[in-house]
């Protein structure tokens, strides 16, 4: 496996207000600090995302349990909401050209018009829906499963046929559901929470059902986390992330961290950030102050055509972290009999040189207008790559917690407008409209 950094974008003199050499080596001997805080709370069972031996079992059940389905469905559907489904919807879209069973779908909102229409084309004999919430108390989710439930009684099918679970291991309604009706179930463990949870069951469960190779995915990942395993910053992929970016943002300014794919099969791993960074880091931190960075997804070559204007020239707030495939698991060869003479730059190249050619570009080009970036280049998009990367990806926003000093497991936002929620659900008289501010 190789996955690396390449943050000579980060740096000065190649980017104007780019970390000095001077200032990384003040950045090193902080994040031994935050390295030796961190690894303290992971030896003390905070970080579960990491603990990938203690769940080895339950994986071997995900195995055993999809194995022997294998061919009696022909669609799998997540009913799931956040870290419930952004981790099935990355892994699909990363690993779909390596597809060797069911087809896979997401149903992660509670807009009626899709839901309604994925239920009519789905053949309810041959479909098996994955309810994942971690608490077993997702609106939306218990939402979700009280439509397929009804359909799946109307049809006078059998629920242990055509339902899974994947939720608490010992308490909620989903729980207390699976119990009563003998449905499949399998457990996301206490201390990992939903944005974190993409190595359990809630990732590798429909992955499996996919014919995604989920061994090779965790391995990836316990490669990546032996990687960040260690207190030297240029030694750590993790750690370079987490400190150049929290540098950019509060000795730089630049606070909105863009993350943009290079490669297709990588482009949902930048929704699946946004939510771990933003969820994770935007907090009231002990001083009572409101931080953390506001992350961005996009996606090249498109979103030079839409977006890459702003971050030239608008305002100087933005790092961009690329994410590369190096090697094309398939290219095309464009024809030289087909092109004039005006575009003979593109004479005997493919597809892959293009794609290639417009990152380099983007990145130098930015750095020409004192705009920072780095590059996390993959080898190839494989499960294992794949694994590695969201490993590193969770790892880092964990040292972001400590330097923005902010709890990154919580999100007490959240908890609110659930909250709200369920109220306006229970009572659900509008309060009176000031017609002042109705046009």
């Amino acid at each position: 496996m190789a996955l690396r950094i390449d943050f000579a974008r980060m740096m000065a003199p190649r980017v104007t207000g780019g970390a000095t050499e001077a200032e990384f080596r003040t950045l090193r001997t902080r994040f031994a600090t935050v390295h030796e805080a961190v690894t303290a709370d992971a030896a003390a069972g905070r970080y579960g995302f990491l603990e990938l031996e203690s769940q080895a079992a339950e994986h071997a059940r995900v195995l055993a349990f999809t194995g022997p389905l294998r061919g009696r469905y022909a669609d799998v559907v997540v009913l799931g909401i956040g870290g419930s489904a952004l981790g099935a919807i990355a892994l699909r879209t990363a690993l779909g050209d390596a597809f060797a069973g069911a087809n896979l779908h997401v149903a992660d909102n509670v807009d009626p018009a899709p839901i309604a229409a994925l239920l009519k084309r789905l053949d309810l004999a041959r479909t098996l829906f994955c309810v994942i919430s971690k608490s077993g108390t997702t609106v939306e989710t218990l939402a979700q499963y009280a439509l397929v439930r009804a359909a799946i009684d109307r049809d006078h099918r059998q629920p242990m046929r055509h339902l899974a679970f994947v939720t608490d291991p010992a308490v909620g309604p989903l729980r207390e559901i699976a119990v009563r009706d003998r449905i499949p179930v399998f457990d996301v463990p206490p201390n990992v929470g939903g944005r974190f949870s993409v190595l359990t069951p809630v990732g590798t469960l429909p992955a499996a059902f996919a014919g995604f190779d989920t061994s090779a995915f965790l391995a990836g990942a316990r490669e990546m986390r032996e990687r960040c395993a260690v207190g030297e910053l240029k030694a750590n992929p993790a750690g370079v992330f987490a400190m150049l970016q929290w540098r950019a943002h509060t000795q730089a300014g630049r606070g909105i961290h863009v993350m943009m794919s290079y490669a297709d099969a990588l482009r949902d791993v930048a929704p699946w950030f946004v939510q771990l960074w933003a969820e994770s880091l935007g907090k009231i931190n002990a001083e009572g102050q409101h931080t953390g960075p506001t992350p961005v997804a996009a996606r090249g070559t498109t979103d030079q055509h839409s977006q890459l204007q702003l971050y030239m020239e608008g305002p100087a707030d933005k790092t961009v972290a690329f994410l590369v495939e190096r090697e094309h698991r398939a290219d095309l060869k464009l024809s030289d009999a087909a092109l004039a003479p005006v575009v003979e730059h593109l004479r005997s190249r493919t597809l892959g040189e293009l794609l290639d050619a417009e990152q380099r570009a983007t990145a130098d080009a930015l750095a020409s207008a004192g705009r920072p970036s780095l590059a996390i280049e993959l080898d190839v998009c494989d499960a294992h790559h794949v694994g590695a990367l969201m490993m590193l990806l969770m790892k880092a926003t964990i040292y972001a917690g400590v330097l923005y000093g902010v709890n990154p497991l919580d999100q007490p936002g959240v908890e609110l407008g659930k909250r709200l929620a369920r109220e306006a659900l229970v009572t659900p008289k509008r309060t009176a409209a000031d017609s002042r501010w109705i046009v």
